[in-house]
């Protein structure tokens, strides 16, 4: 069972399992005159990260991107910007809560908002907190530019806290992605083994109490220096953890050089 905090109450409460039907979630992104930003990015991140959980819980889940005033050029800027950090696109984009009930085909068990306000709608609400600092500014998926090291970022911080992001965080988890990306490589040579039973249980309790992504990060830096951990082993639990922390670790395999023999 996963539990958030409650961004009305400030108190857990349990997601609702609704495994007869769909989970419907809705995600409420704040005005923009421009380049989406900071705190798009991690209402967005946020909310992929607890749709992943659901999925990998055996759920399905449906859910719409309450964008204000959703014009075609603003949705493709928005759909661009998704791709870029690695989010999977909602069912619909839309600026009514009428039109996203149609779509949804009720009220939203979760609503996900970033801008401190909310309303009576029924369901959980989860808020993510403010970005601040330089190192989210003025986001574009530019020719280049990694935006999931902004991801990567982002999940070093529990989600309902304030974060601050420079520019020096975004190029450590720049550095980061890149090592991990390169080792995941090459440990996809080796052969094959399970993820250790105490990593998949800490991971899958980690992201049960209150998606604590920090903590699933921690565990991949454990594996990645555990020495008596088989690199075959340490393959599957990136690969495992990359489904829901979505920030492509198995990237380069098949273009990193293969290592020496013997």
């Amino acid at each position: 069972m996963t539990t958030i905090i409650d961004g009305r109450t400030r108190h857990p409460v349990a997601l609702p399992s609704a495994r007869h039907r769909l989970l419907r979630m809705s995600v409420h992104l704040p005005i923009t005159n421009g380049a989406p930003g900071p705190v798009h990015a991690r209402v967005l991140v946020v909310a992929d990260v607890l749709g992943r959980v659901v999925e990998a819980d055996g759920r399905q889940l449906i859910w719409a991107c309450l964008l204000p005033e959703p014009s075609p050029e603003r949705v493709r800027t928005m759909q661009t910007f998704m791709t870029a950090l690695g989010v999977h696109p909602p069912a619909v984009f839309t600026g009514s809560v009428e039109d996203a009930l149609d779509v949804l085909g009720g009220p939203a068990d979760v609503n996900v908002f970033g801008d401190g306000r909310h309303d009576a709608e029924r369901g959980a609400w989860v808020e993510a907190g403010r970005v601040d600092g330089a190192g989210a500014q003025g986001l574009t998926p530019a020719r280049g530019e990694d935006l999931l090291a902004v991801r990567l970022s982002l999940l070093g911080h529990p989600y309902h806290r304030p974060a601050t992001l420079t520019p020096d965080d975004v190029v450590g988890a720049e550095r980061r992605l890149l090592r991990w990306r390169e080792r995941v490589a090459r440990w996809a040579c080796s052969p094959s083994k399970p993820v250790p039973p105490e990593f998949g249980r800490a991971a899958a309790d980690a992201l049960a109490a209150d998606l604590d992504t920090p903590a699933v990060l921690d565990l991949l830096l454990r594996a990645e220096e555990a020495d008596s951990m088989p690199e075959g082993a340490k393959f599957e639990t990136f690969v495992s953890l990359d489904r829901i922390l979505g920030v492509e670790l198995m990237r380069e395999i098949g273009r990193a050089p293969l290592p020496e023999a013997g």
